[in-house]
């Protein structure tokens, strides 16, 4: 595929080490703040039912927090999503794997229905009551540019907004040492087929053999490459900063994601 995607971003949901939440992290990205390195904080599940809200992992609330933060003025329900992440849900997967260890082998129905890939996208519908068409996606450290993509190529042949998240968990030991993924984090894009009073910026990709680049912020240069769903950091920060740009995005190897940022 090398057909450029062009789409209209309407909204950003950002949590991530030190940066809470979208108008945090523009103030980093815009340089008006410096970044201070600080555990992820991930809201509380308001919107689903009590009981999905008790057993609602890091992952969950980590996709319900930058979901509801990119479609904030949108119908939440009317809107189609992709979910991609380079794992599932590290603390759920590391606690199975505790358990499977042990000679007592059973596996509680919540432990078992939180470690498959598609359970964020689940608590999703639950939570916003979207009937919507659903993508969920893993391309290991591709994953934000192959969600992207889908996305994109939703947007331009159906004609339908569509939330894209892009989240990723860490690993307690000794998994971490083998995927030393610091903490969660998520980025999410609303991503429209015309321009509204809510567009940010025109957004284009297309793959390219060229290489991706560092951040502009060294400090935020490990943050990109620590974590895969910030390997949109980039992206993010001519959106923060009301650029046009072309930006390169790290995605397989060999080959990585161009992306044109237009500014409304």
């Amino acid at each position: 595929m090398n057909t450029p995607l062009s789409a209209w971003v309407a909204g950003v949901g950002l949590i991530a080490p030190g940066l809470p939440d979208w108008p945090s992290a523009r103030a980093v990205l815009r340089g008006e703040q410096a970044w201070v390195s600080a555990p992820s904080v991930l809201p509380a599940p308001a919107l689903l039912p009590p009981a999905e809200r008790r057993r609602a992992s890091r992952v969950i609330k980590l996709s319900l927090g930058i979901g509801l933060e990119a479609a904030s003025g949108a119908d939440v329900a009317q809107l189609a999503t992709v979910f991609t992440a380079s794992g599932s849900d590290g603390h759920n997967c590391h606690a199975l794997c505790e358990q499977l260890a042990t000679d007592d082998r059973h596996i509680s129905p919540t432990r078992f229905h939180n470690s498959v890939h598609n359970a964020p996208a689940g608590y999703w519908g639950i939570a916003t009551k979207s009937m919507a068409p659903c993508q969920v996606l893993c391309a290991h450290d591709g994953s934000f540019g192959a969600g992207l993509l889908d996305a994109l190529g939703q947007v331009v042949l159906d004609q339908q907004a569509t939330l894209l998240l892009a989240y990723d968990s860490e690993y307690p030991e000794p998994l971490r040492a083998k995927r030393p993924l610091p903490d969660c984090a998520g980025v999410a894009l609303r991503l429209e087929p015309t321009r509204s009073d809510q567009s940010l910026a025109r957004i284009t990709a297309w793959l390219t053999p060229a290489p991706a680049l560092p951040m502009a912020q060294p400090a935020l240069e490990p943050l990109r490459l620590a974590i895969p769903a910030l390997r949109s950091l980039p992206l993010l920060e001519c959106l923060a900063q009301a650029r046009s740009a072309d930006v390169c995005l790290d995605y397989l190897p060999g080959v990585q994601l161009a992306v044109r940022i237009e500014c409304a």
